[in-house]
């Protein structure tokens, strides 16, 4: 009897989980709504694992897998109270930019690593006879190399930047109040997401053996993307005439950059 009645009460919470989602309006912004589906997910596909689990053992037994479920269950529940407050979407969206930021701040300091002078950047990777000894010299950056990837660098702090002034400019000038402040929340933010995939699809092609015009191609979809966000920016609420002198400076920068990078590449085309 207890266990049918805390059955009901399960379901019961799974299926106002789920009502809260499906009630949430579209027009509270698709930010703010994919962090309440992917959360709301989370919830319910840990409860899934969790219920199989019970099902799979004997009766009025305990296993290490339902213990590592009901972790995963309290872990889905703590992060659907945790979703951004107040200014949803805003919020949303700030969340958004600050996971982005992370994951380019990583990139950046790990190549930063790599490239110290005489650094060895697959020095982690022992000797093998299928890799081939570590005096190969594709292993190895050309003093060439480094020139390139120097304003590569530059290309991938500028990224960062552009990450940071943007999320300051959405904390300090950020508003949900009307639909189209909503949506240029959101617009921002489904530009800044293609940031990330840009940063790694860049610092991979800078890894030796270096391909040069690989290296080219994938600095212009950044400077794309960069110049994107940019734009979306200066256009929207979050930009007053206080905030241009940031855009207009990083705006300079992702062209400096690309221009150098496109010098050094000249004679691959």
């Amino acid at each position: 009897q207890d266990c049918q009645k805390l059955s009901e009460d399960v379901q019961n919470a799974i299926l106002a989980v789920a009502t809260v989602y499906y009630w949430l309006p579209k027009g509270q912004g698709t930010t703010l709504r994919k962090m309440v589906r992917d959360a709301t997910t989370e919830v319910v596909e840990g409860m899934i694992q969790l219920t199989d689990t019970i099902l799979s053992a004997p009766v009025e037994s305990l296993s290490q897998e339902q213990l590592i479920s009901t972790g995963g269950v309290w872990e889905a529940c703590e992060q659907v109270s945790n979703l951004p407050r107040g200014e949803y979407n805003q919020a949303a969206v700030a969340s958004a930019l600050t996971a982005c930021l992370g994951v380019v701040k990583d990139a950046v300091e790990e190549m930063e690593h790599a490239l110290v002078e005489g650094q060895d950047p697959y020095g982690d990777i022992m000797e093998d006879e299928e890799l081939g000894f570590r005096g190969n010299r594709d292993t190895y950056w050309s003093e060439g190399d480094r020139q390139l990837l120097s304003s590569c660098m530059g290309l991938m702090k500028a990224s960062k930047a552009c990450l940071k002034k943007v999320l300051a400019a959405v904390k300090a000038h950020g508003k949900a109040d009307s639909p189209e402040q909503i949506a240029q929340l959101d617009d921002l933010a489904d530009i800044a997401n293609e940031i990330s995939p840009s940063v790694d699809e860049l610092a991979l092609s800078m890894y030796p053996p270096v391909n040069p015009l690989a290296v080219r191609l994938n600095a212009a979809k950044l400077a794309s993307v960069l110049k994107k966000v940019l734009e979306i920016a200066k256009t929207s609420h979050v930009c007053p005439p206080s905030e241009e002198g940031w855009v207009q400076f990083l705006n300079g920068a992702v062209d400096h950059n690309m221009n150098k990078i496109k010098n050094f590449t000249q004679g691959q085309l």
